[in-house]
């Protein structure tokens, strides 16, 4: 099924802030430190190593923050984070939620955030603002689901894709603790699966795609394990970059 993209930005932006994303996945928090950047507008970075364009600068409300070990060589995009700084009299008991959309790297820090997640660390605004001032925090920090209204796997077509002769695609969103890993195309020709190359962040691409309907395929990593899974709905043959789809796989 193809979404517009300006539908699917706003399904995410609202389902972000929905209470189940505080469902925990881990049992444990790990400590680490964590700061964050310069925004004119306290959103995300539009420019984000994940690919996401203006879709990373807003998602979450643009509670989002770039990671540094995290990253995993870009299939850490899109993960969901609850981060809690540790002074008792400033920091919030739950903290702030947040989608990874960039790589950085800091003083020792995992998490580079967007001045509005930073925000969400203090229990009120002038808490905040005093955490504002520290400029770098300790805190602590464990990965929670993130949920999307029922969807599990989105992905665009990127912007730079030019129908025939190249195609990426942005994976938009991955529902619950899973990482997209790899992804593969099918070639009907040679009746087989050909591997994309993670071009960079999110994006997956290939020269010279398979005309015709485009199949692909993803591996998922999580608690169950490493598979792959088959996107339930067909790239049709008269693609155009900037179209949004769902695969209506299921992982949870």
């Amino acid at each position: 099924m193809k979404l517009s993209f300006k539908h699917q930005i706003g399904l995410v932006c609202v389902t972000l802030l929905l209470h189940a994303l505080c469902i925990n996945s881990e049992d444990y928090f790990t400590e680490s430190r964590a700061t964050y950047y310069g925004s004119p507008d306290c959103y995300g970075n539009p420019r984000g190593a994940c690919g996401f364009g203006e879709y990373g600068k807003t998602i979450n409300d643009g509670s989002v923050a770039g990671v540094s070990r995290l990253w995993r060589n870009g299939s850490g995009c899109g993960a969901c984070y609850q981060v809690r700084c540790k002074i008792p009299e400033y920091c919030d008991e739950n903290g702030a939620y947040v989608v990874v959309t960039d790589y950085g790297e800091g003083d020792r820090t995992d998490f580079i955030m967007s001045p509005r997640g930073y925000s969400r660390l203090g229990h009120n605004a002038v808490a905040s603002e005093v955490l504002f001032k520290y400029g770098i925090v300790d805190i602590e920090y464990k990965r929670v689901p993130c949920k999307y209204n029922g969807y599990n796997i989105m992905y665009k077509v990127h912007e730079h894709s030019n129908n025939p002769s190249y195609l990426a695609i942005l994976i938009l969103y991955v529902d619950g603790t899973y990482d997209v890993t790899s992804a593969e195309i099918w070639q009907e020709e040679c009746k087989e699966w050909r591997p994309l190359r993670r071009a960079y962040g999110a994006v997956f691409d290939t020269a010279n795609p398979p005309s015709g309907e485009i199949k692909l395929r993803f591996q998922v990593s999580g608690n169950e394990g490493v598979y792959w899974v088959q996107s339930k709905n067909a790239i049709p043959s008269d693609w155009k970059a900037g179209s949004a789809y769902d695969t209506e796989i299921q992982l949870t």
